[in-house]
């Protein structure tokens, strides 16, 4: 079956977490949990959870979402709370891109890559990434983002380079962040043990016998509030980036805050979460990885404000206000902020030509038709400069006029001979990851886009251990308290530094791995894990009907033995069936096909 014809299914099949044809290796495993952290879980007396217990999750952005959608498929009874009334948070607004490691497309594009391999990457770059979060990445990403995706109707376009990576790791899906997000959310809709609340904020978590146990609500239309009780509780809130007041607190030390700063993440990352699991002893770790971008240009949406978009043009060369060039534009931020951030003037221009000018690309959904970017950003003056000559440019863009001109000539000159000698962006020996340069700058008119620093995105954040439990300064779990996404810095994964397309991923990953920890908590999971929900066993006894051969069930004993031995729950199959509903408890058969390929892949 192709991705086309999965994007077509009713949502009720692609609920199932089918592993296509050309998906990952199909093996489960448990989530990590190190020794010390372990010793510390045992000192937490963890009550068992009811059978279908209440999960609140705060937040319906892409990891609060990929949480309540393995939860309800789970059997667990879910309440989304958004301060939004809409769903996706700034996941929807996004470019969208994933990192993926292993994957069929990097595979049919020729592209060797490996856990090992992504591991070394990852820790290189990351600088301080969290260890133990990055291997578990790199091991699951395929199976447990790829596959899942996949199977929900999410198409994947590209494969594309970013810095850092030794392999094309970037999998843009189609319709970017919107594309990736909707699937997820639909299938939620389609399962009547989720519910969603919207237009309503959390104030706080409530608390009794040292144990979280809910949340109090301020609704914004009535501006009434209520109390919500729930066996768990998981955060996921987001960052802090649109909260000016926090990045100045935690600004990184050897840097000096900007004097014009635009903000440029979702429009409720402004640290609720942090703050509510402050208040009952969650720690907060490394605030101070903040991911910041120099291509922020004030929205012309929102005139007047300090919103900015993320706006790039990569085949353009950097210059500072005395119109040179001071760093490798295809270093992205790892190269270009530190010399920025120094300059008295914190502030760049991308220089570039009608030749170029089409490659201005900004992050997205609303972003993706270049006559909107054209039209929006290139032909407004008061964003773009534009000339027939560099000098013109120049003078027009407040750039000291001799200066540009040499620039400019400098840069063609070094295009001609093959080799960047200034800043290594092309040539021998060159380290960035499109290893090519940019054509001349010689085709007029010549552009002059002035940046400046764009906040977006919170890599440190709300400390957990492997399974998102929110702990505390010893490192042990708050009991009832879980914490997923960009709240906990994306589980450390990046570091001080990230790879691109390691925000959304670890979102997605946080979200099921805190989803399944609760469920294998309560008394849904069985003790033989292979045989799927309590509920099922209950009714059906899966190894008494393959304890002896039985006439005309071949294909039933073949199948079921199979999923003991991968170990595969009933709903990987079945997943019409769950939760249960007495009057709509019957297999369907156009669900079932879908299951097929988990036998029939060419794999052993």
């Amino acid at each position: 079956m192709s991705t086309s014809q999965t994007a077509a299914m009713p949502y009720r099949t692609v609920l199932l977490a089918v592993v296509m044809a050309t998906g990952c290796n199909n093996k489960t495993s448990e989530i990590p949990l190190g020794e010390a952290s372990r010793a510390r879980a045992s000192m937490v007396a963890e009550s068992p959870l009811a059978t279908s217990p209440h999960v609140v999750i705060v937040g319906a952005g892409i990891s609060g979402l990929s949480a309540a959608l393995e939860l309800g498929q789970g059997g667990a009874n879910v309440t989304v709370v958004d301060i939004s009334s809409v769903f996706g948070g700034h996941a929807v607004m996004s470019q969208g891109a994933v990192s993926l490691i292993g994957t069929p497309m990097q595979r049919q594009a020729g592209l060797k890559d490996s856990a090992d391999l992504a591991f070394k990457d990852f820790i290189e770059w990351g600088e301080g990434a969290d260890q133990k979060w990055v291997r578990y990445y790199v091991d699951h990403s395929c199976h447990e983002i790829y596959d899942w995706l996949l199977a929900l109707g999410v198409q994947f376009s590209d494969v594309l380079p970013t810095p850092g990576n030794s392999v094309d790791r970037n999998h843009q899906p189609e319709d970017r962040g919107i594309g990736l997000v909707t699937p997820i959310y639909q299938a939620c809709l389609e399962l009547d043990n989720i519910h969603f609340l919207w237009n309503t904020r959390a104030e706080k978590l409530l608390v009794a016998d040292s144990r979280v146990i809910g949340i109090e609500t301020f609704l914004l239309r009535g501006e009434t509030t209520e109390q919500i009780n729930a066996d768990i509780v998981i955060l996921a809130t987001g960052g802090f980036q649109n909260n000016l007041q926090m990045v100045r607190e935690f600004w990184p030390r050897q840097f000096k805050f900007p004097q014009k700063i635009l903000v440029g993440s979702g429009r409720h990352s402004i640290g609720l979460g942090h703050e509510m699991a402050q208040r009952v002893g969650g720690n907060l770790v490394h605030m101070d990885y903040q991911w910041n971008y120099f291509t922020g240009v004030p929205d012309p949406h929102f005139p007047g404000t300090n919103r900015g978009l993320n706006v790039a043009n990569m085949s353009a060369i950097l210059v500072d206000a005395d119109g040179k060039r001071f760093a490798n534009l295809h270093g992205w931020v790892k190269q270009v902020m530190p010399p920025l951030l120094a300059m008295d003037q914190v502030t760049c221009w991308f220089i570039f030509d009608e030749a170029t000018r089409a490659e201005t690309t900004i992050s997205g959904s609303d972003w993706a038709n270049f006559e909107k970017v054209d039209r929006l950003i290139l032909q407004n003056s008061n964003l773009v400069q534009k000339a027939n000559t560099i000098e013109e440019l120049g003078k027009l863009a407040g750039l000291p006029e001799n200066h540009l001109v040499e620039t400019v000539q400098r840069y063609n000159q070094l295009v001609e001979q093959g080799k960047d000698i200034d800043f290594g962006r092309f040539g021998p020996g060159a380290t960035d990851f499109s290893n090519s340069a940019s054509p001349k700058l010689e085709t007029p008119p010549f552009y002059a886009m002035q940046t400046y620093p764009l906040t977006r995105k919170s890599m440190g954040g709300v400390a957990i251990d492997m399974n998102c439990r929110v702990v505390d300064r010893e490192g042990a779990p708050i009991s009832g308290l879980y914490a997923i996404g960009e709240l906990t810095g994306l589980a450390l994964i990046n570091g001080k530094a990230s790879l691109e397309g390691t925000f959304l991923g670890p979102c997605m990953m946080t979200g099921r791995v805190a989803a399944r920890s609760i469920l294998q908590r309560s008394r849904m999971t069985s003790k033989d894990k292979h045989t799927g929900s309590r509920q099922c066993i209950e009714c059906h006894d899966i190894d008494g009907m393959l304890a002896q051969a039985r006439s005309g069930y071949w294909h039933f004993e073949q199948v079921h033995a199979k999923t003991i031995q991968n170990n595969l729950q009933c709903s990987e199959c079945h997943g019409e069936l769950v939760p249960y509903r007495k009057t709509e408890h019957r297999i369907d058969p156009h669900v079932l096909t879908t299951s097929c390929k988990k036998c029939h892949t060419g794999r052993e």
